[in-house]
């Protein structure tokens, strides 16, 4: 073994939440500052640890402290937060070092301190930027127009100062044989593209017609499509309606009293929809953007449009937890204004249901929040004016269309938090009005993501990090016969430490829907501390002091799901912490590729680079359609947006 680096002490951080925060360069520059802070400072004397040649400590005891930090004892050191102990040596790599660390004992004495070479890291999915074949890494899917799916191998040279190629590889002609290859001139570079899917695709054979055949039927089905929807939108934009005109000292009141700096992607969106509902048309525009970017809000204001021109609004969202949720911002935000809202579900009580059925067809409620139920025959509007589809992709084509098929003057807004890819976004323009907040908040901080082994020194520390500053923390556990067990470990960890006690809830999917909002809403005014819940939360729930999430077991969920679940937090000012957890002995390389996408996607904004990474195609699906999905498996989104562009420009001519 290289030895590196050689040093006569080690500082070691505890895996608490301040120090996790902190970084390897924070670390480095104040190193004796933390080394003074020791000698009278009990917090830093019981979250380092300081490493010394000649220090007589017992490897054993060494490994118990280091547990005591928080640090995972596994078979192989594999990144930050692990430790491994072998005789008379112990493997470490500490929180606040770029590498790993070698402790070599001599007996029950530190004999010496290295630096080792950083471990090979798994590899991650490469980043596939869609314009620039000069990010497509070796070994990646390519998609030749003419050829069909191949694996990226190389650029090349033929001859100095010759022209370049790129070079793909395909199937081998027979079996057992060598793999064909492609030469590709740079100048052609627009015959390639990435291939972006949502499945392994097959590589195909240079010269057979399987490919010939595979894109015919694409483009029939392309085509299909693409009758579908401009016969729909040709029939929609010949539909005449009054303009809503508003009330301007109304929509000025109501931008007023909004706490946030709208962004360059949400004004954008409003004079988009905006402009829209002044027009002789009715609107029916997807309204898309990352978790937390605003979207609501943008609802809102164009509800209280249609509201101030006389008409109704419904609400449709998919669960009764993101209606009652709904029913509460909208109520926040219209308060001060001459307008109605009520809400309309299965836990309506019948003598509150048969009033609000009453009142929506006199025209006394403005705008109606509900689920399905607002689907029902029973609801008749007097004047429905704008329909708002919450999370759109969670519904079908046939409840989507149920508004439009009553009047065809209705204005539709969908809202979706499946970010589209702007190559989907292009082709979809031609055929549907599409508008993309791709601009986090100003005052919104990047949610600090942190990929640790499980340890309950991390857990505790990250509980009492978070109630100390008065916040609210979602624990997620995905099995929910084990939620009650989970729940009485977690109060054991809390009172090891008395400081406070907390309120703990339990929240799942199988409880009665009463329960379930009674439950959020206790959340919402900060009567429960920390709520240990499934992915029920993954979908719309806005709690801007909920500001820690800790995921117990996050190779279980997948990458989307994981994004979904942590756009849940840091929905306020304060800096929000999400903890994904996972045992380093059961972890597989696919589980660890999703993990180190998550965390090296953690910016703002980011939703769009896992949406490639992992939405894309279930977006376009939800989007187009969901037979469209498995055709846009087969040939990748760039070349089936390619071909659907080229169908609809034929289809317009």
């Amino acid at each position: 073994m290289v030895k590196k680096e050689i040093t006569t002490e080690l500082l070691i951080a505890s895996l608490s939440p301040p120090n996790l925060e902190r970084g390897v360069f924070w670390f480095n520059e104040n190193l004796p500052s933390i080394k003074k802070a020791r000698q009278t400072n009990l917090w830093w004397k019981n979250n380092t640890l300081i490493l010394e040649l000649d220090l007589v400590i017992k490897p054993t005891e060494l490994a118990l402290r280091l547990l005591e930090l928080g640090y995972e004892r596994t078979p192989r050191v594999l990144g930050p937060g692990l430790f491994a102990l072998h005789g008379g040596i112990v493997e470490i790599w500490p929180i606040n070092k770029e590498k790993p660390q070698l402790v070599e004992f001599t007996g029950n004495t530190i004999a010496s301190i290295y630096e080792l070479p950083e471990k090979e890291k798994i590899q991650t999915i490469p980043s596939r930027k869609l314009a620039n074949l000069n990010n497509v890494q070796t070994g990646s899917f390519i998609v030749h127009v003419d050829h069909g799916i191949g694996i990226f191998k190389e650029k090349i040279m033929l001859a100095e100062n010759g022209p370049e190629y790129f070079v793909v590889e395909y199937a081998p002609p027979r079996k057992d044989g060598e793999p064909d290859k492609l030469l590709v001139p740079v100048t052609e570079e627009d015959r390639l593209s990435p291939y972006v899917g949502f499945i392994t695709p097959t590589v195909h054979r240079l010269g057979g017609t399987v490919w010939q055949n595979t894109t015919r039927k694409i483009r029939e089905d392309a085509e299909k499509l693409a009758k579908e929807l401009l016969e729909l939108y040709t029939k929609r934009s010949k539909t005449n309606r009054p303009p809503h005109q508003g009330d301007p000292i109304l929509e000025a009141e109501l931008k007023s009293t909004f706490p946030f700096s709208e962004t360059g992607g949400q004004n954008k969106a409003e004079e988009d929809i905006m402009d829209d509902l002044v027009g002789p048309h009715p609107m029916d525009r997807i309204l898309c953007g990352d978790v937390g970017f605003g979207k609501t809000e943008i609802a809102i204001r164009a509800a209280l449009r249609v509201m101030s021109s006389g008409k109704q609004i419904a609400v449709l969202t998919p669960t009764t937890v993101l209606a009652a949720q709904h029913e509460q911002t909208f109520q926040e935000r219209l308060h001060s204004l001459p307008v109605t809202v009520k809400m309309i579900s299965r836990l309506t009580q019948p003598k509150d249901k048969r009033q609000i059925l009453k009142d929506t067809a006199d025209g006394k409620i403005d705008c109606l929040i509900g689920t399905h139920r607002i689907l029902s025959k029973d609801i008749k509007f007097k004047n429905l004016g704008l329909l708002i589809i919450d999370e759109e992709q969670r519904f079908g084509v046939k409840q989507k269309e149920y508004f439009k098929n009553l009047r065809a003057e209705i204005d539709i807004l969908s809202l979706s938090a499946t970010p589209i890819p702007r190559t989907l976004s292009l082709s979809l323009a031609k055929l549907h009005d599409i508008s993309l907040i791709d601009t986090p908040p100003p005052e919104r901080l990047p949610i600090k993501t942190l990929i640790l082994p499980y340890s309950h020194k991390t857990i505790r520390e990250a509980f009492r990090f978070e109630l100390e500053r008065d916040g609210q923390i979602y624990f997620l556990h995905n099995r929910i016969e084990t939620l009650a067990a989970v729940k009485k470990k977690i109060e054991k960890l809390i009172t090891k430490k008395p400081d406070t006690k907390p309120q703990i809830e339990i929240l799942h999917g199988r409880l009665p829907e009463k329960e379930i909002i009674k439950t959020m809403d206790k959340f919402r005014k900060k009567e429960i501390n920390i709520l240990i819940t499934t992915t029920i939360i993954e979908n719309g729930l806005d709690i801007s002091s909920a500001n820690t999430l800790i995921v117990d077991n996050a190779t279980n969920l997948g990458l989307a799901e994981t994004h979904q679940l942590r756009g849940r937090i840091g929905r306020g000012r304060e800096q929000a912490f999400a903890y994904f957890l996972y045992r380093p002995r059961r972890l597989t390389e696919k589980a660890a590729q999703r993990l180190e996408a998550l965390k090296e996607y953690a910016a703002l904004g980011d939703g769009y680079q896992i949406a490639l990474r992992d939405l894309e195609i279930r977006g376009a699906g939800n989007i187009l359609g969901r037979e469209q999905s498995g055709a846009i498996n087969k040939v990748g989104l760039n070349l089936y947006c390619q071909i659907l562009n080229e169908v609809v420009e034929e289809l317009k001519r």
